[in-house]
């Protein structure tokens, strides 16, 4: 991932971001050092904010990783929330499980383990939230899935949808590329969301269903 903002801009806006706890900052270092993805603090931190500032209390996310995201949304819902996690890998969602643990939110937080389309459509009811971090081709589909579910008022966000701004590229057709087009193109042309594309780290879209 090439981040869209320049490096000195990126390290301004780190050096501006929030604080962050010990276990947050453990999983950044690790994350470098293994090359694990995760959103980061100033994507971690927006998304906290989003769901913060809708009052989200019910959030599912779609490709979990380690837990660095899921332990942002999980503070935002509060403890009488719930965010559901999701992962295909037994290894990472165990590791995971000791990260929520440590960071005192393991009780917010369902495991899902499995692919992530499964689990979500497995699950049933309506989200206030729903975060996108799946493998790139499967973005259409996600979006797909989870745009009737997110009820009036709710956000559909989706991480990695500049993907290094190749999707501005027409020289570009690899098919990861070609899928977050489709699906920026969906959810552009969808009258129930208004979204926005921002150009921090590798894009973030915010959609907001219109009450």
């Amino acid at each position: 991932m090439v981040p869209i903002t320049p490096a000195a801009v990126e390290g301004y806006l780190r050096a501006h971001a929030p604080a962050r706890d010990a276990v947050l900052r453990e999983m950044e270092a690790r994350a470098r050092r293994e090359k694990i993805p995760i959103v980061g603090p100033l994507v971690g931190t927006l998304l906290f904010q989003f769901v913060s500032l809708i009052r989200a209390r019910r959030i599912f996310e779609l490709g979990s990783a380690i837990g660095y995201s899921t332990i942002w949304l999980a503070r935002a819902v509060g403890p009488r929330g719930r965010v559901f996690y999701t992962e295909g890998n037994p290894d990472r969602v165990r590791e995971a499980e000791g990260y929520l643990r440590r960071a005192k939110v393991r009780d917010r937080v369902t495991l899902l383990s499995g692919d992530a389309l499964t689990s979500f459509r497995r699950t049933t009811g309506a989200f206030d939230a729903v975060f996108n971090d799946v493998d790139k081709d499967g973005y259409p589909a996600v979006w797909k899935a989870a745009a009737p579910r997110i009820r009036p008022g709710g956000l559909f966000l989706c991480d990695n949808t500049l993907w290094s701004g190749t999707v501005a590229d027409p020289r570009c057709r690899d098919p990861w590329t070609r899928a977050i087009r489709r699906m920026n193109d969906a959810v552009a042309k969808d009258r129930r969301y208004v979204a926005s594309i921002l150009p921090l780290r590798d894009g973030l879209t915010a959609a907001w269903r219109k009450p």
